[in-house]
Protein backbone atom coordinates (compact mmCIF):
# COMPACT_ATOMS: atom_id res chain seq x y z
CA UNK A 1 0.00 0.00 0.00
CA UNK A 2 2.69 2.73 1.19
CA UNK A 3 4.76 1.40 -2.28
CA UNK A 4 1.59 2.31 -4.18
CA UNK A 5 1.11 5.21 -2.65
CA UNK A 6 4.77 6.49 -3.31
CA UNK A 7 4.19 5.53 -6.90
CA UNK A 8 0.91 7.73 -7.06
CA UNK A 9 3.08 10.70 -5.60
CA UNK A 10 5.78 10.55 -7.64
CA UNK A 11 3.63 10.23 -11.11
CA UNK A 12 1.72 13.20 -9.82
CA UNK A 13 4.99 15.25 -9.76
CA UNK A 14 6.06 14.07 -12.97
CA UNK A 15 2.71 15.02 -14.74
CA UNK A 16 3.01 17.90 -12.72
CA UNK A 17 6.06 19.46 -14.14
CA UNK A 18 4.96 17.85 -17.58
CA UNK A 19 2.35 20.59 -17.74
CA UNK A 20 4.49 22.79 -16.86
CA UNK A 21 2.91 23.65 -12.70
CA UNK A 22 5.00 24.15 -10.02
CA UNK A 23 3.86 22.06 -7.20
CA UNK A 24 5.52 23.61 -4.33
CA UNK A 25 4.06 27.26 -5.57
CA UNK A 26 0.81 25.65 -5.86
CA UNK A 27 0.88 23.98 -2.68
CA UNK A 28 2.41 26.83 -0.73
CA UNK A 29 -0.69 29.16 -2.37
CA UNK A 30 1.59 31.32 -3.84
CA UNK A 31 2.25 34.10 -2.71
CA UNK A 32 2.50 33.80 1.30
CA UNK A 33 4.96 36.49 1.71
CA UNK A 34 5.73 39.23 0.75
CA UNK A 35 7.58 40.07 -2.67
CA UNK A 36 10.60 42.06 -3.82
CA UNK A 37 10.08 44.33 -6.93
CA UNK A 38 13.32 45.24 -8.12
CA UNK A 39 13.93 48.30 -10.15
CA UNK A 40 17.42 48.59 -11.68
CA UNK A 41 17.44 52.42 -11.46
CA UNK A 42 17.86 54.95 -8.71
CA UNK A 43 14.85 56.65 -7.45
CA UNK A 44 12.59 59.07 -9.44
CA UNK A 45 13.23 57.97 -13.46
CA UNK A 46 10.37 56.55 -15.14
CA UNK A 47 10.81 53.20 -14.33
CA UNK A 48 10.79 54.19 -10.75
CA UNK A 49 7.48 56.17 -11.25
CA UNK A 50 5.41 52.94 -13.69
CA UNK A 51 6.73 50.18 -10.60
CA UNK A 52 5.26 52.54 -8.07
CA UNK A 53 2.23 53.06 -9.78
CA UNK A 54 1.17 49.55 -9.90
CA UNK A 55 3.46 47.88 -6.87
CA UNK A 56 0.86 49.19 -4.00
CA UNK A 57 -2.42 47.71 -6.38
CA UNK A 58 -0.37 44.56 -7.32
CA UNK A 59 0.20 43.86 -4.01
CA UNK A 60 -3.42 44.41 -2.64
CA UNK A 61 -4.21 42.43 -5.65
CA UNK A 62 -1.90 39.32 -4.63
CA UNK A 63 -2.83 39.96 -0.98
CA UNK A 64 0.74 40.42 0.00
CA UNK A 65 3.41 43.65 0.31
CA UNK A 66 5.27 44.43 -2.79
CA UNK A 67 8.42 46.23 -1.63
CA UNK A 68 9.84 48.37 -4.57
CA UNK A 69 13.54 48.05 -4.38
CA UNK A 70 15.99 50.12 -6.44
CA UNK A 71 19.15 48.44 -7.57
CA UNK A 72 20.95 50.81 -9.60
CA UNK A 73 23.99 51.23 -11.10
CA UNK A 74 25.65 50.15 -14.57
CA UNK A 75 22.98 51.16 -16.52
CA UNK A 76 20.21 48.62 -14.74
CA UNK A 77 22.57 45.70 -15.18
CA UNK A 78 23.02 45.23 -11.17
CA UNK A 79 18.90 45.21 -10.80
CA UNK A 80 19.28 43.03 -13.63
CA UNK A 81 22.02 40.81 -12.27
CA UNK A 82 19.90 41.12 -8.52
CA UNK A 83 16.66 39.07 -10.65
CA UNK A 84 18.30 36.95 -12.21
CA UNK A 85 20.32 35.49 -9.60
CA UNK A 86 17.30 35.34 -7.04
CA UNK A 87 15.59 31.98 -6.46
CA UNK A 88 13.14 30.79 -8.61
CA UNK A 89 9.98 30.53 -6.53
CA UNK A 90 8.39 34.07 -7.68
CA UNK A 91 9.28 36.12 -4.72
CA UNK A 92 11.58 38.11 -6.34
CA UNK A 93 10.76 39.50 -9.72
CA UNK A 94 11.57 43.07 -11.41
CA UNK A 95 11.20 45.63 -13.68
CA UNK A 96 12.22 44.93 -17.88
CA UNK A 97 13.09 47.99 -19.53
CA UNK A 98 14.82 48.85 -23.23
CA UNK A 99 17.89 49.70 -21.54
CA UNK A 100 18.27 46.10 -19.49
CA UNK A 101 17.18 44.14 -21.58
CA UNK A 102 18.34 45.24 -25.06
CA UNK A 103 20.42 48.01 -25.36
CA UNK A 104 22.99 47.28 -22.57
CA UNK A 105 23.30 43.97 -22.92
CA UNK A 106 23.66 44.73 -26.29
CA UNK A 107 26.95 47.27 -26.05
CA UNK A 108 28.20 45.32 -23.02
CA UNK A 109 29.26 41.52 -23.86
CA UNK A 110 30.71 40.91 -19.90
CA UNK A 111 27.52 42.64 -18.76
CA UNK A 112 26.86 38.90 -17.13
CA UNK A 113 23.24 37.93 -18.70
CA UNK A 114 21.77 36.79 -22.00
CA UNK A 115 18.35 39.00 -21.84
CA UNK A 116 16.54 36.07 -23.53
CA UNK A 117 17.87 33.24 -21.86
CA UNK A 118 18.44 34.55 -18.39
CA UNK A 119 14.67 35.50 -17.76
CA UNK A 120 11.35 34.68 -17.85
CA UNK A 121 9.00 37.51 -19.70
CA UNK A 122 5.86 38.13 -17.14
CA UNK A 123 4.06 40.88 -19.14
CA UNK A 124 4.84 44.08 -20.53
CA UNK A 125 2.84 47.08 -18.46
CA UNK A 126 3.22 50.21 -20.15
CA UNK A 127 5.09 51.64 -23.51
CA UNK A 128 6.50 55.20 -23.23
CA UNK A 129 7.57 57.63 -25.59
CA UNK A 130 10.82 59.39 -25.51
CA UNK A 131 12.21 62.61 -25.40
CA UNK A 132 14.84 64.94 -26.01
CA UNK A 133 14.91 68.25 -23.55
CA UNK A 134 16.90 70.83 -23.28
CA UNK A 135 18.10 72.89 -20.48
CA UNK A 136 16.08 76.18 -20.61
CA UNK A 137 19.87 78.05 -21.18
CA UNK A 138 20.57 75.98 -24.19
CA UNK A 139 19.88 78.74 -27.62
CA UNK A 140 16.80 76.57 -29.03
CA UNK A 141 13.48 76.09 -28.34
CA UNK A 142 12.45 74.16 -31.54
CA UNK A 143 13.88 71.51 -33.27
CA UNK A 144 15.52 73.34 -36.45
CA UNK A 145 17.02 75.57 -34.39
CA UNK A 146 18.49 72.87 -32.13
CA UNK A 147 19.98 70.99 -34.85
CA UNK A 148 21.65 74.16 -36.34
CA UNK A 149 22.83 75.36 -32.70
CA UNK A 150 24.54 71.60 -32.29
CA UNK A 151 26.12 71.53 -36.20
CA UNK A 152 27.78 74.51 -35.88
CA UNK A 153 29.14 73.78 -32.52
CA UNK A 154 30.39 70.05 -32.56
CA UNK A 155 31.63 69.25 -29.39
CA UNK A 156 30.49 72.19 -27.26
CA UNK A 157 27.28 70.99 -25.69
CA UNK A 158 26.78 67.23 -23.80
CA UNK A 159 23.60 64.98 -22.90
CA UNK A 160 22.90 63.26 -19.99
CA UNK A 161 21.95 59.86 -19.61
CA UNK A 162 20.27 57.31 -17.28
CA UNK A 163 23.78 55.07 -17.93
CA UNK A 164 26.19 53.67 -20.91
CA UNK A 165 24.30 51.78 -22.58
CA UNK A 166 20.64 52.68 -21.67
CA UNK A 167 18.41 53.47 -24.47
CA UNK A 168 18.57 57.17 -23.71
CA UNK A 169 22.77 56.69 -24.75
CA UNK A 170 22.13 54.79 -27.79
CA UNK A 171 19.28 56.55 -28.92
CA UNK A 172 21.08 59.51 -28.92
CA UNK A 173 24.10 57.96 -30.57
CA UNK A 174 21.67 56.70 -33.07
CA UNK A 175 20.36 60.53 -33.50
CA UNK A 176 23.83 61.94 -33.35
CA UNK A 177 24.93 59.52 -36.17
CA UNK A 178 21.75 60.01 -38.60
CA UNK A 179 21.67 64.03 -37.72
CA UNK A 180 25.61 64.25 -38.49
CA UNK A 181 25.89 66.08 -35.15
CA UNK A 182 28.51 65.79 -32.12
CA UNK A 183 27.31 66.01 -28.61
CA UNK A 184 29.42 65.17 -25.36
CA UNK A 185 27.85 61.52 -23.77
CA UNK A 186 27.31 62.24 -19.73
CA UNK A 187 26.36 58.82 -18.14
CA UNK A 188 24.36 58.86 -14.84
CA UNK A 189 23.39 56.24 -12.48
CA UNK A 190 19.71 55.94 -13.23
CA UNK A 191 17.30 58.88 -15.32
CA UNK A 192 16.90 60.97 -11.95
CA UNK A 193 20.47 62.30 -11.03
CA UNK A 194 20.60 62.89 -14.96
CA UNK A 195 17.53 64.93 -15.03
CA UNK A 196 18.57 66.45 -12.18
CA UNK A 197 21.58 67.78 -13.63
CA UNK A 198 20.12 68.26 -16.93
CA UNK A 199 17.74 70.97 -14.55
CA UNK A 200 20.18 72.28 -12.82
CA UNK A 201 22.26 73.33 -16.25
CA UNK A 202 25.22 71.20 -15.71
CA UNK A 203 24.70 69.35 -18.87
CA UNK A 204 22.74 71.00 -21.79
CA UNK A 205 20.06 67.77 -22.97
CA UNK A 206 18.46 64.67 -22.11
CA UNK A 207 16.93 61.94 -24.22
CA UNK A 208 14.76 60.70 -21.06
CA UNK A 209 11.46 58.87 -20.67
CA UNK A 210 8.88 60.77 -20.85
CA UNK A 211 7.12 59.89 -17.72
CA UNK A 212 10.22 61.49 -15.12
CA UNK A 213 10.66 64.87 -17.85
CA UNK A 214 7.02 65.68 -18.11
CA UNK A 215 6.88 67.36 -15.01
CA UNK A 216 10.04 69.76 -15.30
CA UNK A 217 8.44 69.97 -19.11
CA UNK A 218 5.08 71.16 -17.19
CA UNK A 219 7.35 73.07 -14.94
CA UNK A 220 9.63 75.16 -17.33
CA UNK A 221 12.38 73.81 -16.43
CA UNK A 222 13.12 71.51 -19.55
CA UNK A 223 12.12 72.81 -23.04
CA UNK A 224 11.12 69.64 -25.20
CA UNK A 225 12.55 69.53 -28.46
CA UNK A 226 11.63 65.99 -30.54
CA UNK A 227 9.87 62.96 -29.14
CA UNK A 228 10.06 59.18 -30.82
CA UNK A 229 6.32 58.33 -30.21
CA UNK A 230 3.50 57.48 -32.93
CA UNK A 231 2.36 60.65 -33.41
CA UNK A 232 2.70 63.96 -31.56
CA UNK A 233 1.43 63.62 -27.59
CA UNK A 234 -1.77 65.62 -26.50
CA UNK A 235 0.38 67.09 -23.69
CA UNK A 236 2.29 68.14 -26.22
CA UNK A 237 1.11 69.04 -29.06
CA UNK A 238 3.68 70.90 -30.52
CA UNK A 239 6.26 68.84 -30.63
CA UNK A 240 7.13 66.51 -33.58
CA UNK A 241 7.74 63.15 -33.35
CA UNK A 242 11.15 62.29 -34.80
CA UNK A 243 9.49 60.78 -38.19
CA UNK A 244 8.29 64.29 -39.02
CA UNK A 245 12.07 65.43 -38.87
CA UNK A 246 13.07 63.00 -40.97
CA UNK A 247 14.46 60.63 -38.42
CA UNK A 248 12.17 57.71 -38.65
CA UNK A 249 14.98 55.13 -37.26
CA UNK A 250 14.89 56.93 -33.75
CA UNK A 251 11.14 56.90 -33.32
CA UNK A 252 11.05 54.28 -31.04
CA UNK A 253 9.12 54.10 -27.82
CA UNK A 254 10.32 52.17 -24.29
CA UNK A 255 8.74 49.53 -22.36
CA UNK A 256 8.24 48.87 -18.96
CA UNK A 257 7.21 45.74 -17.94
CA UNK A 258 8.32 42.84 -15.31
CA UNK A 259 9.97 39.72 -15.33
CA UNK A 260 11.65 36.85 -13.10
CA UNK A 261 14.37 34.65 -13.10
CA UNK A 262 14.30 31.93 -15.53
CA UNK A 263 12.39 29.00 -14.84
CA UNK A 264 9.89 30.68 -13.12
CA UNK A 265 7.07 28.27 -12.62
CA UNK A 266 4.05 28.58 -15.21
CA UNK A 267 1.63 28.89 -12.59
CA UNK A 268 3.69 31.82 -11.17
CA UNK A 269 3.53 33.42 -14.11
CA UNK A 270 0.10 33.04 -15.00
CA UNK A 271 -1.17 34.59 -11.17
CA UNK A 272 1.24 37.79 -11.64
CA UNK A 273 -0.55 37.95 -15.46
CA UNK A 274 -3.75 37.56 -14.54
CA UNK A 275 -3.30 40.25 -11.53
CA UNK A 276 -1.52 42.61 -13.42
CA UNK A 277 -4.39 42.84 -16.18
CA UNK A 278 -6.69 43.53 -12.76
CA UNK A 279 -4.45 45.95 -11.25
CA UNK A 280 -4.02 48.40 -14.42
CA UNK A 281 -8.02 48.25 -14.64
CA UNK A 282 -8.04 50.23 -11.80
CA UNK A 283 -8.97 53.91 -13.10
CA UNK A 284 -6.81 55.33 -10.12
CA UNK A 285 -3.80 53.48 -11.46
CA UNK A 286 -4.96 53.64 -14.98
CA UNK A 287 -4.93 57.74 -14.64
CA UNK A 288 -1.45 57.70 -13.00
CA UNK A 289 0.40 55.46 -15.76
CA UNK A 290 -1.44 57.65 -18.38
CA UNK A 291 -1.36 60.81 -17.00
CA UNK A 292 2.65 60.34 -17.23
CA UNK A 293 2.54 59.62 -21.02
CA UNK A 294 2.45 56.28 -21.17
CA UNK A 295 0.48 54.03 -23.22
CA UNK A 296 -1.04 50.72 -21.12
CA UNK A 297 0.32 47.54 -22.84
CA UNK A 298 -0.12 44.14 -20.70
CA UNK A 299 0.44 41.91 -23.27
CA UNK A 300 1.27 38.68 -21.79
CA UNK A 301 4.10 36.31 -20.68
CA UNK A 302 4.75 35.34 -24.79
CA UNK A 303 4.34 38.62 -26.28
CA UNK A 304 6.36 40.22 -24.10
CA UNK A 305 8.93 37.36 -24.61
CA UNK A 306 9.11 38.81 -28.65
CA UNK A 307 8.99 41.43 -28.09
CA UNK A 308 12.46 41.56 -25.71
CA UNK A 309 13.93 39.52 -28.45
CA UNK A 310 12.77 41.98 -31.30
CA UNK A 311 14.65 45.12 -29.32
CA UNK A 312 17.24 43.45 -28.65
CA UNK A 313 18.39 42.39 -32.00
CA UNK A 314 17.52 45.78 -33.23
CA UNK A 315 20.25 47.49 -30.80
CA UNK A 316 22.58 44.60 -31.52
CA UNK A 317 22.57 45.90 -35.00
CA UNK A 318 22.68 49.50 -34.10
CA UNK A 319 25.99 48.70 -31.87
CA UNK A 320 27.74 47.16 -34.80
CA UNK A 321 26.23 49.99 -37.34
CA UNK A 322 27.39 52.76 -35.14
CA UNK A 323 30.94 50.74 -33.87
CA UNK A 324 29.86 51.51 -30.39
CA UNK A 325 31.44 49.97 -27.05
CA UNK A 326 31.47 50.74 -23.78
CA UNK A 327 34.68 52.43 -23.64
Amino acid sequence: MKLSLKKTIATTLVLATTLGFSVAAYADGFPNKPIRLIVPFAPGGSTDIIARAVGDALGRQLGQPVIVENKAGGGGSVGALEVMRSPKDGYTIGMATVSTTASNPAINPKIGYDPITDFTAISNIAATPNIIAVNPSFPAKDFKTFLAVLKANPGKYSYSSSGTGGIGHLQTELFKSLAGVYIVHIPYRGAGPALADTVGGQVSMIFDNLPSSLPFIKDGKLVPIVIAAPKRLAQLPNVPTFTEVGLAPVNRMAYYGLLGPAGLPKDVVDKYYAALKTVVADPAVKKRIEETGSIINVNGPESFAKEIKAEYTIYKEVVAKQKLTLD
